[in-house]
């Protein structure tokens, strides 16, 4: 029954999206569900082989020269820089006299370093550390650590290991169950520097809302629950330990029809 279930919703959503929204836009969301365990129930989740697959085809591609640019598995013919990301890294090496350490929680198997090594192949002291779900840290160990780049199974067995002063959040914490309590357990750490990017925010006041993501077929087929943070809670959330350094709008379009909307980044220092 939940199967069919499954089946029913996600023709209901693609009939949906067909008919309503612009083919211009890339990627589709709707619903409002009560609870994470409600919107999953409708739909995949991110650790679908098949993100991993598409995902690793595309970095190969790009670790070997063969391509410039990788963006959630989609390979491009030049980089598309996430500005205020790469904005926040430089700051936090230009404040620490050289030195980058980051924890790319969620970072797939590289794709921000990857996106951003050409500005960063010149700092003498830098170590990009990912901590993802077991299937992409073992793909990352396989065929992308090197002398920089490193995977983790945990926050704990990176934190132990190599320290790092800037923690990166870039399109994670929407994909996440609970995430303020892994924002929590994250910020326990005590990171110097914070840069949140690639994430929705309703602007309109509106409490968190959970919805679903279509993944349009030509990049892969998925749908999962996605989280629209209220901006003002989460800022006042950060606010007890990280000051604002910068807000800004992230890289991504905006698709939430009828909504104030809009993909946010934000780059935060320890107070």
């Amino acid at each position: 029954m939940r199967d069919l279930r499954h089946f029913i919703g996600r023709v209901l959503r693609k009939l949906s999206l067909y008919f309503l929204e612009s083919p211009k836009e890339h990627l589709w969301f709707n619903g409002n569900f009560t609870s994470w365990s409600e919107a999953s129930k409708e739909c995949d989740t991110y650790a679908s082989p098949n993100i991993l697959e598409a995902v690793k085809n595309s970095l190969l591609k790009v670790k070997s020269g063969e391509a410039v640019y990788e963006r959630d598995s989609v390979l491009f013919d030049k980089i598309e820089y996430s500005l205020p990301a790469l904005i926040g890294l430089l700051y936090a090496t230009a404040s620490e006299k050289g030195r980058l350490n980051v924890l790319d929680f969620g970072g797939s198997l590289g794709s921000s370093y990857f996106q951003n090594r050409g500005f960063l192949s010149c700092i003498k002291d830098l170590k990009w550390s990912i901590v993802e779900q077991k299937h992409f840290v073992e793909e990352g160990l396989r065929n992308f650590k090197d002398g920089i780049l490193n995977f983790y199974y945990s926050i704990e067995e990176c934190m132990e290991e190599v320290r790092p002063n800037v923690l990166l959040l870039s399109s994670v914490l929407p994909y996440l169950p609970d995430p303020y309590a892994t924002l929590h357990k994250l910020l326990s750490h005590d990171f110097k520097y914070v840069i949140v990017d690639r994430t929705p925010f309703l602007l309109n006041g509106k409490p968190d809302r959970i919805l679903i993501e279509t993944v349009p077929p030509e990049i892969y087929e998925a749908e999962y629950p996605i989280w629209f943070f209220n901006r003002e809670r989460f800022l006042e959330y950060m606010n007890f330990a990280y000051e604002l350094k910068g807000e800004f709008f992230a890289l991504d379009p905006m698709t939430l029809k009828g909504e104030d909307t809009a993909y946010k980044a934000f780059i935060f220092t320890r107070k």
